[in-house]
């Protein structure tokens, strides 16, 4: 496995973090390949910052319906510029704070989150790669995947269940939204990814030994 890594980088050294980029679409499995790869680490070591918390907020100009059918997967729904303010701060040693993205949950109180700064800046979203001033920034980029029909039964499953969607509006988003959005905003740029993870497994243990190679690397060559 090849991450990559050719700088070194010491805490507390002034040094720019190592920053990784990890794009997949909607049922990829990116979250908990998320959160394996980050139990690896201590908060001092990785911030993350996620494109998810920088949609733009339109759900107070918007009825139910029209809020159902609106399409989270185009580029212009992302306040890109600050997303890229904001990762450079983290990149000249400043913390961030941003208000938590609720998904258009009119009921949903945001969380204020802040976000320090640390050797290993973790950068993940659906558009990261086709945001090219972000995709420059990036030392690693990670493209997970899985195919279809297991990306959407996952799909299914967190919106039935987490947001109250009906299947009829699941099957509308991930076929007039969900897919075309994922061709051409994020497809295109896999092939300039280091490392293509396939996440069709519903095994933790396969995703778990993943992160901890990369994570091993990582440790090695840029936490000395």
């Amino acid at each position: 496995m090849n991450t990559h890594v050719d700088r070194p980088h010491s805490e507390g050294s002034g040094a720019p973090p190592f920053i990784i980029g990890i794009a997949g679409g909607s049922g990829s499995g990116k979250t908990f390949f998320l959160k394996c790869f980050l139990e690896h680490f201590t908060d001092d070591e990785v911030c993350l910052v996620s494109q998810d918390d920088y949609y733009i907020p339109v759900a107070h100009n918007m009825t139910a319906e029209e809020n159902k059918l609106y399409n989270f997967d185009l580029p212009d729904t992302v306040d890109h510029q600050h997303f890229r303010e904001d990762i450079s701060k983290l990149v000249n040693n400043e913390s961030i704070s941003k208000r938590e993205y609720t998904f258009n949950n009119p009921n949903a109180i945001p969380k204020l989150l802040e976000i320090k700064p640390a050797p290993i800046l973790i950068v993940e979203g659906l558009f990261i790669l086709h945001f090219r001033e972000i995709a420059k920034l990036l030392n690693l980029k990670i493209f997970i995947e899985a195919d279809e029909e297991i990306a959407l039964a996952r799909r299914l499953k967190r919106d039935l269940i987490e947001r109250g969607y009906s299947e009829d509006d699941v099957m509308y988003r991930w076929v007039n939204h969900v897919m075309p959005g994922y061709e051409k905003f994020l497809l295109p740029y896999k092939g300039e990814c280091d490392q293509i993870i396939t996440n069709n497994t519903h095994e933790a243990d396969d995703i778990i030994c993943v992160t901890e190679a990369i994570s091993k690397e990582l440790r090695t060559k840029v936490l000395i």
